[in-house]
């Protein structure tokens, strides 16, 4: 079953990988990508596509970035707090040790 699985996950990797691949090699004709002030850029269309997509995974991790920041320091504090309560709350024993241990062990 564990082999069968691997053999489908391999064919959908395989599927997606062919999928893209004709989809670049249909879309090889030039396009032109207008900036300000008159500045543009010429090139193949799977590459205007490509860099769209990577322009989009860069805006949105960075936008991701301030949050996470504040997500890791308020588990950080979280995880003191907690630690120091733990730690705070253990009070020495008064009682002598058992002379027998616990539950006939």
């Amino acid at each position: 079953m564990k082999q069968l699985a691997w053999f489908f996950k391999w064919m959908l990797k395989a599927a997606i990988f062919f999928t893209l691949f004709a989809f670049a090699l249909n879309n090889q004709h030039d396009a032109t990508v207008r900036f300000f002030f008159g500045q543009q850029w010429t090139g193949p269309l799977v590459l205007v596509v490509l860099s769209a997509f990577a322009l989009g995974l860069v805006i949105g991790v960075l936008g991701m970035v301030p949050r996470w920041w504040s997500h890791r320091r308020s588990a950080a504090l979280a995880r003191r707090t907690t630690t120091e309560v733990t730690v705070s709350a253990e009070k020495p024993s008064t009682m002598p040790p058992p002379s027998q241990p616990p539950y006939g062990i």
